[in-house]
């Protein structure tokens, strides 16, 4: 039998969705100027390799980007329903502010 409180499953998705929408915000602005950084690096770092003054292996430098699947492994019904609501109100929070940002 699944013990769960509508009222605390609302809070959670509430709360999830408020600190999702500040983060979100706050993600999109770092993101562009992370952007702007690796964007000038790379400007730099192709122009003094084509001055010579620079050897860049671009090959090691995209295997990095290569992501790996993980596979999760759910085994309580409870900790699973708790952590979606929170993870919901997160995600539509965070999308929220992502976009106003």
């Amino acid at each position: 039998m699944l013990d769960l409180d509508p009222t605390t499953l609302g809070l959670e998705f509430g709360g999830g969705a408020v600190i999702g929408g500040i983060i979100g915000f706050a993600a999109k602005k770092i993101a562009k100027l992370i952007a702007v950084i690796i964007g000038v690096q790379l400007v730099v770092f192709r122009y003094l390799e084509s001055q010579g003054i620079l050897i860049v292996d671009w090959d090691a430098l995209s295997r990095g980007l290569i992501s790996t699947s993980e596979r999760a492994d759910a085994s309580y019904l409870e900790s699973i329903i708790s952590t979606l609501s929170v993870g919901a109100g997160f995600t539509a929070g965070f999308l929220i502010g992502f976009k106003r940002g």
